[in-house]
């Protein structure tokens, strides 16, 4: 809804388990287990350290996450940002400085997957990536 702010969970909180939600929802502290908030969005903040596979409409990344992101529009790896897990989303966008590591699975749209998984179509392309140095044979 316009206007409303989204929750926050601060620098100095932690939490151990599962995390649901029906708002926006910016994370500071730390999470260990699983976050979803299907309908709304998630930001990681810059200081955030998140041990978690995370499902959200959008998912906005400034800082640590271990995890897997299940996103049904936008993932933003912002700059600073480290991300070790799989991504499958509509869209991504990867600023410079921002660090991935695992697999990506864009699908634009919730029903290419899901023919996909009924066998009538292709399933949507997989990208694989790999740290900088082992692209160019340096190890």
């Amino acid at each position: 809804m316009p206007g409303e702010s989204a929750a926050t969970i601060g620098k100095s909180v932690q939490i151990r388990g599962e995390v649901k939600g029906n708002e926006d929802m910016v994370v500071e502290g730390l999470i260990e287990g699983t976050v979803t908030l299907t309908e709304h969005r998630l930001t990681i903040g810059a200081n955030a350290h998140v041990t978690a596979n995370v499902t959200a409409r959008d998912v906005v990344v400034q800082g640590n996450l271990q995890g897997d992101i299940h996103a049904a529009g936008r993932v933003e790896l912002r700059s600073g940002s480290v991300v070790n897990g799989d991504i499958r989303a509509a869209r991504l966008s990867v600023e410079d400085n921002a660090i991935f590591s695992g697999k990506v699975e864009l699908d634009g749209t919730a029903a290419a997957v899901a023919e996909a998984a009924k066998g009538g179509a292709h399933p949507p392309a997989s990208v694989s990536t790999q740290p900088a140095g082992a692209l160019f044979g340096a190890n």
